[in-house]
């Protein structure tokens, strides 16, 4: 499945079992030899009180807290394959429990709604060494050169870097140089935004284990929250990524909110003896 150009493959496991998930989406993930994706997402019966739990896999075999496109996903599937019914529900994740609100038409999902929690801005939230302070436009030296960052955590860590023209950024170079910047102990996402108007950005990002994405929900949903900190924009915004468009909002109560479609692609069986799909 695929929330505006940030694929992943889901595997049931109130179905299936997987051994060793990093391994599996480090052979799934591969564009060449795997089926292809940013990852690997488990949708797998909760530990709580909730009506799924997700774990997500980065390309690289490493586990992620949260991830804003794929939640949307496992809310559709959830809903379309009769694992879950009614507009509402719960899903569990490393970053905790995330309300659901799903918009329906002839039994197909077509916009998910996610509450995605209060952004955590401070250092140590991040986190990012250094004093425990916030990181609003704040000098980085990266490559040689020096950028303006804000820090947001949305679950998973973001550092958010304005510019006049974001199709200009060297994102291959300067994104994997901010991922594994020694200040990020957990490595970052990063970010480059250029403000369109005061309710509408354009963004490119640079995933964290998987390099350059074409979307990343809890990445816009952050940059939202940066914007507003840099009095660029209002709480309400359009993000324009390369595989479509996210609505963010930053709510007066601190709350934060994602709203966008997810898509299915296909299905198959995994050979995971053989690392096949049919």
């Amino acid at each position: 499945m695929q929330g505006i150009g940030n694929d992943y493959v889901y595997v049931n496991c109130f179905e299936e079992n997987v051994a060793n998930p990093s391994k599996l989406a480090i052979a799934i993930s591969d564009r060449h030899f795997g089926v292809g994706s940013d990852g690997l997402i488990l949708i797998m019966p909760s530990q709580v009180a909730a009506d799924a739990r997700m774990r997500i896999f980065n390309a690289d075999g490493s586990e992620a807290q949260m991830c804003g496109n794929g939640i949307r996903c496992v809310a559709k599937y959830l809903y379309e394959s009769g694992l879950k019914r009614g507009d509402r529900m719960t899903i569990e994740t490393s970053a905790g429990l995330k309300a659901i609100e799903l918009t329906v038409s002839d039994n197909n999902v077509s916009q998910v709604k996610v509450e995605m929690g209060t952004p955590r801005l401070f250092r140590s939230e991040i986190p990012m060494s250094g004093e425990n302070i916030q990181v609003i436009n704040e000098p980085l030296r990266v490559g040689g050169e020096t950028l303006n960052i804000t820090c947001v955590s949305v679950g998973n860590p973001h550092c958010i870097t304005f510019v006049d023209d974001v199709d200009a950024v060297q994102l291959d170079v300067v994104g994997k140089a901010i991922e594994n910047h020694e200040l990020f102990p957990e490595r970052i996402n990063a970010h480059f935004v250029q403000q369109v108007s005061k309710n509408k950005i354009k963004m490119r990002t640079w995933e964290r284990g998987s390099g350059e994405t074409l979307a990343c929900g809890t990445g816009a949903v952050a940059t939202g929250v940066a914007c507003v900190l840099n009095k660029l924009t209002d709480r309400v915004v359009s993000a324009l990524l390369p595989g479509g468009e996210l609505k963010v909002e930053w709510a007066e109560d601190n709350k934060t909110y994602m709203t966008g479609p997810a898509e299915f692609v296909f299905t198959g069986e995994w050979d995971e003896n053989n690392n096949t799909i049919s």
